[in-house]
């Protein structure tokens, strides 16, 4: 049985979907079965995984019962776009709505280590699916001033799907994103996230640079672009891999890390 993590926010532009695109690729460099399950309307996720646009069925057939998950599965991504709005409309009438994705994926879970579900902006009914559905929650903050404010709005959200639907439902912890620490903004979002969630916070940040979006425009991860920077997401799934208890990927990931430490490519 897979792994499943819900990575949200509730808010865009917190590096959540890069976040969710590099560790899928680290994840599968080191041996993981992964399976990144795009549950965002835009679509980035699918984009940047390279699934074609055309690509069909995806996961909106999927949660209005036109579609068994098996078939919307392209090349190990379950792929969204602009349909995904529609059906979040439509679901939104059914009884037992936020059990759907749930459901669905049970049939494809046995096939995977690791479920990677990439969460709308938002904190709504399709993250909610994405919630009763996972087995851990994984929060994306950016590093800035409301970033304590959104992590405890996300929580909430955590709380009410345990307490009513998912009572196995854990919270893996908060990845601080797009942080500049050279800043004493940064260090100060960094710092106050640290006081009020202690060991949840995880200890690597996840740099600001531009590099992100050149790296997805050449449909490259960013450990083989940029591995100064793609060392960040290396650390970060360390430290996952360490909470998750994955011995053996953690083993595997070492010299991921060592050839990124020393600003080789991994396969240097």
């Amino acid at each position: 049985m897979a792994t499943t993590i819900a990575v949200l926010s509730q808010k865009g532009g917190t590096g959540k979907t890069t976040t969710v695109r590099t560790l899928t690729d680290v994840f599968r460099r080191i041996g993981l079965a992964t399976l990144a399950v795009d549950l965002d309307p835009q679509g980035n996720l699918s984009d940047y995984l390279d699934v074609d646009p055309s690509a069909e069925p995806t996961v909106g057939d999927v949660l209005t019962g036109r579609a068994k998950a098996a078939d919307a599965i392209h090349d190990d991504v379950l792929p969204a776009n602009l349909g995904l709005a529609e059906a979040e409309l439509t679901l939104g009438g059914k009884m037992g709505r936020e059990l759907t994705l749930r459901k669905a994926l049970r049939e494809v879970t046995d096939g995977y280590d690791v479920v990677l579900i990439d969460c709308p902006p938002a904190l709504g009914l399709l993250t909610v699916n994405a919630l009763v559905a996972a087995d851990w929650a994984l929060l994306s903050a950016e590093a800035q001033y409301f970033a304590m404010q959104g992590v405890e709005q996300a929580l909430e959200v955590i709380e009410l799907a345990r307490d009513n639907l998912n009572p196995g439902l854990e919270w893996l912890g908060v990845v601080l994103n797009i942080a500049d620490m050279r800043t004493r903004h940064s260090r100060e979002a960094y710092d106050s996230l640290r006081e009020h969630f202690g060991e949840k916070l995880v200890e690597q940040t996840i740099r600001s640079s531009i590099a992100y979006a050149e790296s997805a425009e050449r449909a490259l991860s960013i450990v083989d672009y940029r591995p100064d920077l793609g060392l960040d997401y290396l650390l970060v799934a360390d430290e996952l891999l360490r909470r998750l208890d994955l011995r053996g990927a953690r083993r595997r990931l070492k010299p991921l890390i060592e050839a990124a430490s020393n600003g080789h490519k991994p396969d240097a």
